[in-house]
């Protein structure tokens, strides 16, 4: 791929606004806006730090039944990437409020017609 298809400035505005949208979502426990942005397909995967979840099903009853309390988080180092128009990564540590420990985060967008997907994503704690 050549470089000047990476980081496109409208492109990667587009996908900052997802992003930032996701995470707001996230932190408010949207389970409509999560469910959403998510990649409506059995192939879709999230790894989180005590779960791992195949499918878009497994994903949904995860933040179905998820508490809504203690999501506040702070981000930091958080890079979001796009390759062409249609292909993203954003990877980002964060700390949620009143604990010491440091979380990662990557996930892996496509843009389809409905909009930027997320098709993978992990999520780990650091000890």
């Amino acid at each position: 791929m050549k470089t000047e298809h990476i980081d496109r400035p409208a492109i990667l505005a587009e996908m900052n606004a997802a992003f930032y949208r996701y995470e707001q979502a996230l932190i408010t426990n949207d389970t409509a806006v999560l469910d959403e942005l998510f990649w409506h397909d059995p192939r879709t995967v999230r790894y989180g730090a005590g779960e791992n979840l195949y499918g878009i099903d497994a994903i949904r009853a995860f933040r179905i039944a998820r508490s809504s309390q203690g999501l506040d988080r702070e981000l930091v180092n958080t890079t979001i990437t796009t390759f062409g128009d249609d292909m993203a990564v954003a990877s980002t540590e964060f700390r949620r409020e009143g604990s010491d420990k440091i979380g990662r985060q990557q996930q892996t967008w496509v843009k389809m017609p409905s909009g930027w997907k997320i098709v993978a994503a992990h999520v780990s704690l650091m000890v």
